[in-house]
């Protein structure tokens, strides 16, 4: 009996293992072209006479209210000549970029069938943390001065919780939220409920285009901090029940479990263990939860509501 039970997990696992190898395979096979323009090199290299030109392949690039000397001026700022030097230093070529982003608009298309691969166009930003990708429909701005590396001396004074995710590692998943963002329907649900499945929907979406990068990075935790909250997921989940917080609408519960923090506030001694947005990790267990028990496609459930979502997800938190 138990050699049986033994050959049938066995045999499921590598059954599985085929489909996802067919899976690969088929989207491999789909066609993207990525071209990445380096406005970054461009401008970096370019003189005052180079300006004309540069306008008229990035007419985006240089709002209509400034005049050429601003950006004459910038041209010759020693901190924008800086940056442009450390970007050159840590991305000579973009030949990894472009080959991870080429997989990426791979997976896109495929869950995706309508996308059109956007412009690639990198640049500085004077660290700009906060938009360190910016997707629109046709186009994707990737700021590769906010990936140089946590401890690059660009990022004193940055708080080291967001300074753990500023090397070229985490590019992809951030473009890969970037554009998981666009397709998750609006905020009306104000629950911290649906702010969990809200952020659960996005980190799926990471599952499945990117199905080679760890969680840790796709959530942007370190390794330590992956394995607090798993260990941690059921005192969690008891903590957000007992205190009726799941239905909760206050603005502050966002700030506490689900934005970018150095730990998440739970008022209790965890709280310098545990990492910040806690919440988030919970609504994707309760989205991958959802989708292991219930035939829906992606776009359904990413237009599902939240509060479906949960209920019929069958969600049951692990216990360490």
């Amino acid at each position: 009996m138990c050699k049986n039970v033994i050959f049938l997990c066995v045999f499921l696992l590598v059954v599985s293992c085929n489909r996802k190898s067919d899976l690969e395979a088929a989207i491999e096979k789909i066609d993207v072209d990525v071209h990445i323009d380096r406005f970054d090199v461009e401008f970096a290299e370019a003189t005052p006479d180079d300006l004309p030109a540069l306008k008229s392949d990035y007419p985006f690039l240089f709002p209509s209210q400034y005049t050429d000397s601003v950006w004459i001026e910038k041209m010759n700022d020693s901190l924008q000549k800086e940056l442009s030097s450390e970007v050159k230093k840590a991305f000579p070529d973009l030949s990894k970029l472009r080959t991870a982003l080429h997989s990426l608009f791979q997976h896109i298309r495929y869950y995706f069938p309508g996308f059109t691969v956007p412009r690639v166009i990198t640049l500085t930003s004077e660290v700009d943390y906060r938009n360190k990708v910016i997707w629109t429909d046709s186009l994707l701005f990737i700021a590769l001065d906010t990936y140089l590396g946590e401890d690059h001396r660009f990022y004193e004074g940055i708080p080291a919780y967001q300074a753990k995710n500023f090397s070229g590692e985490h590019i992809t998943s951030d473009v890969a939220g970037a554009f998981a963002e666009l397709h998750i329907p609006g905020k009306h649900d104000r629950s911290l409920l649906a702010a969990m499945v809200r952020a659960g929907k996005a980190l799926y979406v990471k599952d499945l285009l990117l199905p080679t990068v760890p969680d840790a990075l796709k959530i942007g935790y370190t390794t330590d901090e992956m394995q607090w909250v798993m260990a941690n997921e059921s005192e969690m989940w008891r903590y957000f029940v007992e205190r009726s917080l799941l239905y909760n609408t206050d603005s502050r519960l966002k700030d506490r479990f689900i934005e970018a923090a150095p730990f998440s506030k739970f008022y209790l001694d965890i709280d310098n263990e545990s990492p910040g947005g806690t919440g988030r990790f919970i609504g994707w267990k309760i989205v991958r939860s959802y989708m292991e028990n219930n035939d829906v496609s992606l776009q359904q459930m990413l237009e599902t509501p939240a509060e479906d979502i949960f209920r019929t997800s069958g969600y049951k938190p692990a216990k360490a």
